[in-house]
């Protein structure tokens, strides 16, 4: 098991976690308020941008192949180096879905 430092950009957190758990998991452990709802990778509620480091999700979906190297669903990612994070931060092909919503369309 190696431990690994994870700080949220903007944030002033930071925590030390193992890369056998996940982000989400470590946040709520520490107390950090991480966004998330299912928990299980299908809502993207708990994106966040990856600003250094790297992380393993195998199981995320939902992006790009090329923004699964720059985002991380922290439901399902797990460290492997130190991170530099910047939640509520979203692909593109996330935040064009989102953008094109109507006000009534999102309360659905």
């Amino acid at each position: 098991m190696t431990e690994y430092t994870v700080e949220f950009v903007g944030t002033g957190e930071t925590i030390t976690m193992s890369d056998k758990q996940t982000i989400l998991k470590a946040c709520i452990e520490e107390g950090i308020a991480q966004e998330y709802s299912c928990r299980v990778g299908m809502c993207l509620a708990c994106t966040a941008e990856i600003m250094e480091g790297e992380v393993t999700q195998p199981a995320a979906r939902g992006f790009t192949e090329q923004e699964r190297e720059r985002y991380a669903l922290t439901c399902m990612a797990r460290p492997q180096s130190d991170l530099k994070l910047k939640r509520g931060v979203y692909p593109p092909s996330i935040e064009n879905n989102t953008a094109t919503q109507t006000p009534e369309a999102a309360d659905d």
